[in-house]
């Protein structure tokens, strides 16, 4: 089974934490398909091109933030996300949640299954930075909690 993590790190890996979960962050959301590439920074500086899938009507709180689903090769439309959790409760270069698109024209978000990109385990990994889009000014208390 691949893992981030080296042999040395797996001896002394504890597992991961969570928040609890919240069923309010499970969002189905209007979706806009889009078609084309998108240059995306790296975690390593380094720069890679994206299919873009669309965009999300992502609404939380009071405010809809249109945030890019981006698709990394393997027709699996996910979303890299940061928030105002970043860098405190959550690893700083943000996480990536899935997204399942549906034929009416919506698509399911579940940020309980938030993930941490594999360079929060190994910086040798070049992990795919949120566009600036995607940069929330709000904190998202679910899935996977900070690696340390």
């Amino acid at each position: 089974m691949a893992s981030p993590l080296s042999d040395e790190d797996k001896a002394t890996f504890t597992g991961l934490r969570y928040f609890p979960v919240d069923p309010a962050l499970v969002l189905r959301v209007p979706f806009h398909p889009a078609t084309g590439t998108v240059e995306v920074e790296h975690s390593t500086g380094a720069s890679r091109r994206y299919h873009l899938v669309g965009t999300v009507d992502v609404e939380l709180g009071d405010r809809v933030f249109a945030m890019t689903v981006l698709d990394g090769g393997d027709d699996s439309p996910f979303l890299p996300f940061r928030d105002t959790t970043s860098g405190i409760e959550t690893y700083e270069r943000g996480r990536y949640v899935r997204v399942e698109i549906h034929d009416d024209g919506t698509a399911t978000i579940d940020f309980n299954l938030a993930q941490n990109p594999w360079c929060a385990y190994d910086e040798e990994f070049a992990c795919p930075l949120p566009p600036s889009e995607n940069i929330l000014p709000v904190p998202i208390r679910a899935g996977e909690e900070s690696t340390t």
